[in-house]
């Protein structure tokens, strides 16, 4: 299965906001769908003032998850939250992602779109931060030439989650 990525516009902001809401997604990646609220958190990307790349997924042209990277020293304090727990390779990126609609999730769609990303990432090491309690979107990475390296006391992105995270990494 093959995803192809495109970039994320502004008139995919409302799509993006209807997968914030599904509860799976919404359980892992906690950001606030409301628009003015994704406008803030991804217009800066969109308008390629920062080096974050955002990219929809497409299976068969239709749009079916997302994805983001990102250098690691684009975020100081990220990296500082992760140094007492392993050195971070200079260079690192780290990446994020999500399979929107539920039907395609259990499909090896999440899996193809984070194949895709490190595709378009390159050679660069890889760090991604994963809470405990989430094994699918471990296994999307380990499935990716991932290993777990450390285990981590990070802030969560649910506030109703506790602090403990796998970090895994693609050398």
């Amino acid at each position: 299965m093959d995803v192809a990525l495109r970039p994320l516009a502004r008139s995919d902001l409302a799509l993006l906001g209807e997968w914030l809401r599904e509860p799976l997604v919404h359980e892992w990646w906690h950001d606030d769908p409301a628009p003015e609220a994704l406008e803030r958190q991804y217009g800066a990307s969109i308008d390629g003032r920062d080096r974050t790349a955002l990219r929809i997924g497409e299976l068969g042209g239709e749009a079916v998850g997302f994805v983001q990277w990102y250098p690691l020293a684009d975020e100081p304090e990220y990296v500082a939250e992760l140094v007492p727990f392993l050195a971070v390779p200079e260079g690192a990126w780290s990446l994020d992602h999500l399979v929107g609609p539920a039907r395609h999730r259990g499909h090896g769609v999440g899996t193809a779109l984070v194949r895709a990303a490190l595709a378009a990432i390159g050679p660069a090491p890889i760090v991604v931060p994963v809470h405990a309690d989430n094994p699918a979107s471990a296994a999307v990475l380990r499935a990716n030439g991932f290993a777990v390296v450390a285990e981590a006391d990070l802030e969560p992105d649910n506030p109703a989650h506790s602090r403990r995270h796998l970090v895994l990494a693609r050398p």
